[in-house]
Order: C-alpha cells, then structure tokens, then sequence
C-alpha cells in the first residue's frame, strides 16, 4: 500500500500502456531485480546496499519517512532497555525495517535479544516473545491496539529520526546498471513516468486514500494521513539519512560499505 502514491498516476494517464508492470510481494520484486528478472523495480534499502555494485538509483524517488512512518513499529510488552536476552519476534519480511530494529536495540539502548522469525500476527507473537517488529498492515492496527492492551509501540520511523536527526529511507528505486547502459532512453521514460505519477498523486490524496479505502482494512481518513506521512522524495537530507544507514549497515556486517560513502544515481 505505500507504493500506491507512486503508481496511482501510471493508471490515469495511460502509462501502463507502454510498460510491463508487474506485481509481487516487496520479497520477491527484491530476488527478481538482484537476478535480471525485472530490469527496474522498488527494493529494499538494505537489499540495495547489499547489491549495490550491480545497480543504480533512481533520482528523487523512494519511500520513507522524516520522522514518523507509521507502518514499520516495534511492539513491545516492557521498555527496550530491559529487552537484553528476551525474546523479540521478527514477524516482519521488511529486511529494513528489521535491521534498523536491531540496530536500535543493540546501539541505542544496549541490549542483545533473541531474534525469531514467526507469522506477523501480533497477539501470536506476543505469546512467544517480548516484543515484536511488525509493519504494513499490521503495524498500522498496533497503533490503536497496543495501548488498550498495555503494550508499548515504538515508530521506527521516528526512532531513527530521534537518534540520528536524519529522515529514514526504506525503499528505493532501482534501475540494474547493464540495463541502464543498453536503455537508458527507456530508464529515463519510465522515471519520468514515477516522477509525474507521485506528484498527480500527491496532489489528489484524499481521492487516492477514498478509492483505496474500498479495498484495504482501513477508512479514507486514516489512509490520507498515512499518504501524508510518508516521504517519497530522495533529496540531499534523503540522500544523507540513506547513506548514516549505510555507514551503519556496513559497521554491523549487513552490507558492504558503499565506495563514496553515497549511492550511485542513474543519469540521463
């Protein structure tokens, strides 16, 4: 759903005509841009950075937050200093937004826990574990939930943005660096499709969040505020908040270390 802003446009104005659009999970568009099966597509930060050498971002697109994100919460049943040796649920398939958990837990609170995968179903977690790092769907639900049960939620989004005065980034838009340099009239037809996508969306909101209330679990009114939330831009502080994970993501062992301490960006 937080992909919605940038495809919204491709719908109204004909684009889709043009391109192949396909759709998948977040895991699965990840695998199939890393192994040639899609030559543009959304990923996972942390899987940018892991195969970064093979690939070039897209200018000023991305999906990610400068403080709150709503959808990307750890949901917890005690405060996280006191998670050092407890169990913490991973019910989330976001490798971002599981990394930059883990990075909180252990340098800004100090703890070490147990990490599990299991289903995202919050109660179903919470009987296994202390704590739990959810997104999507879910995570928006803690929000209103967890405090009726006692339970502490912890927007990811905001963390970072409180620890580092950075905004987060959480997925970007990829381009593999040999297709860019067989097509790069193509690549750049397809950017400016995303770009003029967004801002069409961007300017049309409520009636964005009005259609997509009629199929996802969630009214109108909280769906514009969450549009509203997000940050689909790659600026300079975009750009800077991408490259302080980076840095990070390299120290723990996640990814390697980006050459110029910044990303590549495909140019036309």
């Amino acid at each position: 759903m937080n992909c919605l802003p940038i495809y919204w446009g491709l719908m109204r104005s004909g684009t889709l005509l043009d391109f192949d659009l396909h759709k998948d999970t977040p895991d699965r568009l990840n695998d199939d841009l890393v192994e040639g099966r899609l030559d543009i597509a959304p990923i996972s930060l942390v899987e940018y950075l892991r195969h970064a050498d093979e690939l070039l971002l897209l200018p000023d697109l991305a999906v990610g937050s400068d403080g709150p994100v709503l959808s990307v919460n750890l949901v917890s049943t005690r405060p996280l200093d006191q998670l050092d040796q407890r169990r913490v649920a991973l019910g989330s398939t976001s490798r971002t937004g599981v990394l930059l958990a883990k990075m909180l837990l252990q340098q800004q609170y100090g703890v070490t826990p147990e990490y599990f995968r299991c289903l995202p179903d919050l109660s179903t977690m919470l009987l296994e574990a202390d704590a739990g790092v959810v997104i999507g769907d879910v995570a928006l639900r803690a929000l209103y939930e967890a405090p009726k049960r006692g339970l502490s939620v912890t927007d990811l989004g905001q963390a970072w943005r409180d620890w580092t005065g950075l905004p987060m980034v959480f997925a970007v838009w990829a381009v593999r660096r040999d297709f860019a340099a067989a097509h790069p009239g193509v690549v750049k037809d397809v950017h400016q499709a995303f770009l003029r996508s967004r801002d069409l969306c961007l300017s049309e909101l409520d009636e964005v969040a009005t259609a997509a209330a009629r199929w996802e679990p969630f009214d109108a009114a909280t769906l514009a505020g969450y549009f509203r939330t997000l940050d689909f831009s790659l600026g300079d502080r975009q750009v800077a908040g991408l490259s302080e994970f980076a840095r990070r993501a390299a120290e723990l062992g996640e990814a390697p270390a980006l050459p110029t301490g910044r990303p590549d960006f495909f140019v036309d």
